[in-house]
C-alpha cells in the first residue's frame, strides 16, 4: 500500500465496486467503494478503499428522518399521557370538593 507512505494522484474517483471487484479486490470489503490511485514515487497503480459522499448523505438523511419519526411518536405519547394525568387530577379535585 504505497499510498500510506507516498503522495498519490487519484486516477478514478470513488465508485461502487462491481460484483467481480468485490470478490477479487481486498479494498472493496470495508466500504464497498474504491478509488484507483497512482503513487507518485513508485508509479504503482493501486486501489484504495473510500466512502461515497452520496451514500453518506443518504444514510445521514435516513437517520434524520428516523429520528424525526421517533420524536413525533414520543411527542404524541407525552400529550396522551398528560391528558390522562390531567383527567386524574381533575377527578381527584372533584372528589375533594364533593366530600366537603
Amino acid at each position: 500500500q504505497c499510498w500510506l507512505v507516498e503522495d498519490f494522484v487519484v486516477v478514478q474517483e470513488c465508485s461502487r465496486c462491481s460484483s467481480f471487484q468485490v470478490k477479487t479486490v481486498v479494498e472493496c470489503f470495508p466500504t464497498g467503494f474504491v478509488e484507483k490511485i497512482t503513487c507518485a514515487a513508485s508509479k504503482k497503480d493501486e486501489f484504495k478503499s473510500c466512502r461515497s459522499a452520496m451514500l453518506e448523505a443518504h444514510v445521514f438523511w435516513r437517520f434524520v428522518g428516523t429520528m424525526m419519526c421517533v420524536a413525533a411518536v414520543f411527542a404524541v405519547l407525552v400529550v396522551c399521557r398528560q391528558r390522562v394525568l390531567d383527567r386524574k387530577a381533575l377527578e381527584k379535585v372533584r372528589k375533594q370538593i364533593e366530600s366537603i
